[in-house]
């Protein structure tokens, strides 16, 4: 059946209620709490506003995501759903694990590995490609037939490519060497990832879609006729996702360009029911699980509603996830472990096909067999030991995930919508509609990110400033090849690199000296009173490579502080820095003498851990410089900071 015209697909709604498979029932009756009277809503209301003493519920309770979706403290169970056909239940989704070493050899050996000890997939990531880091295959013909010595995808493995405009004759070398190895096409799962406009949207591709969109679709009718099932094409959300975008811009970015893929396919001469088998997906997992899970659920409705768009009854739509790198970190990596679990979780449970965890020292190189071993026993323990696949869409029913579903769907559709009035995805990216939403998501993320309102576990919050060096394998990334493209690229960021800078411009000095740049704190009164703030200031310098020097204070008896002790205390720190920390009982009566004698003693600058309240004039006037607290500017305070003690991110 033809595909609808362009102006007709664009008046149609996202309707709510829409979904593709007949209500799930869902038993009310709770037993255990029979006894107990059914609570209301309103109860519950009344019983906030206690605690809240006034304050607004929307500002203390309500949160927002980027895309402005709103998210509530509590929502109640939705009684009658509708599934969405994911994962069959109790079916495992495929355990993916990069093949990405430059070397074929070692790419071979570490692809036999992974095979051998849980992987039931390969992703064949070539130099170039999204995601590739730097890193990767080589696509002639030769060093892939190496690279993939020994491996059998007609045995049940499943092949993932990730292609680049320079290894855009990659897939055709793959169907030579299986022709020369015997292997029919039909026996094998491979997913080919032919996917030029991702290359052109982030950079990579210098020709024009009108100009490559023919070449597309001869290479995939050329594999389809010589026997393979695919699908060959990918709409790849990493796109946007790594380069900072919200959820929504993800998911209309992939509905977009499954389109435009679906209309070339079909204008090529295949038939729509053809084209859209065609077509696969992948998606980013991060670490906001809930959000992560209604987003995977989310395209499955939204691919639903172009199938719909089109006149076709909705089949299986597969989706391959790959855990997000925009949330990798250089420093302690470990917690990158802590992410991807929560990651893979989330696409899990979402009812992903496939996942592919990036090893937790990615952000630092190409990694080695023990990170890639724990991203591959990752999804082995969530799915033998959690027994996550178990349940099919197990989130079917929950308020929560189900009202975020359903408002990614709207947002998602209004934005797919108002790409396609601009004649499609490429003529959103040659316009830069999509570039410039997903830079004012990216703006708005790194002030929240600089005022920590969006922590970063290890990096802003809670570093680890005595870290010991993590290893990676002695490959060095290829730099990137610059040229000119036709649009303004998406480029992949990482959310920690500002912080990073920071941590580096100190690990710079430590190599120099063996010292890192100090800070005192200059703790007033007992330690109860000075405590919290002292462990606050110390995480909040130590996130900015600057060494906090504490102490256990330098109170009398009396509970005031010796200011004779504090002063010679600082003046064995070494330090040029001083914070003064305490409770807002104690500064009224001793920071304004702490902060003088301070700067007498040497001090270039003094800080205050906590608002200033009413005595911020005579603070000042003391020569109290600045003053740390939650919602403060960290990013810009630490880049201040490490200006004043000669250090240069």
């Amino acid at each position: 059946m033809p595909l609808r015209p362009l102006s007709e697909n664009i008046r149609l709604a996202w309707r709510p209620g829409h979904g593709i498979f007949p209500p799930m029932a869902h038993d009310t009756d709770l037993p255990l709490a029979a006894d107990f009277p059914l609570p209301r809503r309103e109860e519950w209301l009344k019983l906030v506003d206690g605690v809240l003493k006034g304050a607004p519920f929307e500002k203390r309770l309500l949160s927002k995501t980027y895309d402005g979706l709103v998210i509530q403290p509590l929502y109640s169970p939705e009684g009658a759903t509708r599934p969405l056909a994911a994962r069959p239940g109790g079916a495992p989704w495929q355990i993916l694990q990069r093949v990405d070493h430059p070397d074929p050899a070692t790419a071979n050996a570490e692809a036999l590995h992974e095979l051998e000890n849980g992987a039931t997939g390969l992703v064949l990531v070539f130099a170039g490609a999204v995601g590739a880091n730097g890193f990767g295959l080589s696509p002639d013909k030769a060093s892939l037939a190496k690279a993939l010595d020994g491996v059998h995808p007609e045995a049940g493995i499943s092949i993932e490519l990730q292609l680049s405009p320079e290894a855009k004759d990659a897939a055709n070398n793959l169907a030579e060497i299986l022709k020369e190895r015997g292997v029919a096409p039909d026996a094998t799962d491979i997913r080919f990832g032919f996917d030029p406009l991702g290359a052109m949207a982030t950079g990579s591709g210098p020709a024009t879609w009108p100009e490559v969109e023919p070449a597309f679709t001869v290479a995939i009718e050329h594999l389809e006729t010589h026997g393979f099932r695919g699908p060959f094409a990918v709409a790849d959300g990493r796109v946007v996702h790594n380069a900072g975008g919200s959820e929504t811009q993800e998911l209309a970015y992939v509905l977009s360009v499954a389109v435009a893929y679906l209309r070339a396919l079909v204008k090529g001469g295949m038939t729509i029911e053809a084209a859209r088998r065609a077509i696969f997906f992948r998606l980013s997992a991060d670490a906001d699980q809930f959000i992560s899970i209604a987003k995977f659920r989310a395209a499955r409705k939204l691919w639903a509603r172009v199938e719909e768009a089109c006149n076709l009854a909705p089949e299986h739509m597969f989706i391959s996830a790959e855990t997000a790198w925009r949330m990798m970190t250089k420093h302690d990596p470990w917690v990158n472990m802590l992410r991807g679990t929560i990651a893979v979780f989330a696409a899990g449970i979402g009812g992903a096909d496939a996942v592919t965890v990036l090893p937790c020292t990615n952000a630092l190189g190409l990694p080695d067999r023990f990170a890639r071993r724990v991203a591959r026993n990752t999804q082995l323990i969530l799915l033998e030991e959690s027994n996550l696949a178990r349940v099919a869409d197990p989130a079917a029913g929950s308020g929560g995930v189900e009202e975020m579903t359903k408002q990614l769907c709207s947002g998602a559709w209004s934005l797919f919508q108002e790409i396609e009035k601009t004649g499609g995805i490429w003529e959103a990216l040659k316009s830069g509609l999509l570039q410039k939403k997903v830079a004012a998501v990216v703006a708005a993320r790194d002030k929240a990110i600089a005022t920590r309102k969006e922590p970063l576990t290890g990096i802003s919050e809670f570093p680890n400033i005595h870290e010991s060096p993590v290893s990676v394998l002695p490959v060095k990334p290829a730099a990137p090849k610059s040229g000119k493209t036709p649009v303004e690229p998406l480029k992949p960021i990482r959310l920690s690199e500002s912080f990073e800078r920071l941590r580096e411009a100190s690990d710079r000095a430590f190599a120099q000296t063996k010292a890192r740049p100090k800070i005192f704190l200059a703790n007033l009164g007992r330690i109860a009173e000075f405590n919290a703030r002292a462990t606050f200031a110390k995480n909040f310098f130590e996130t900015g490579g600057i060494e906090a020097v504490t102490n256990d204070g330098f109170a009398a008896d009396d509970g005031k502080t010796d200011l004779a002790a504090l002063v010679a205390a600082f003046k064995a720190s070494g330090a040029k820095l001083a914070c003064l920390c305490s409770s807002d009982k104690v500064y009224p009566v001793e920071a304004v003498a702490a902060a003088q004698a301070l700067a007498a003693a040497g001090a270039t600058t003094v800080y205050l851990a906590g608002r200033p309240g009413d005595i911020e004039a005579a603070l000042k006037e003391a020569g109290v410089k600045n003053f740390i607290f939650l919602g403060c500017d960290a990013l810009a305070m630490l880049s201040t900071a490490q200006e004043m003690i000669g250090l240069r991110s």
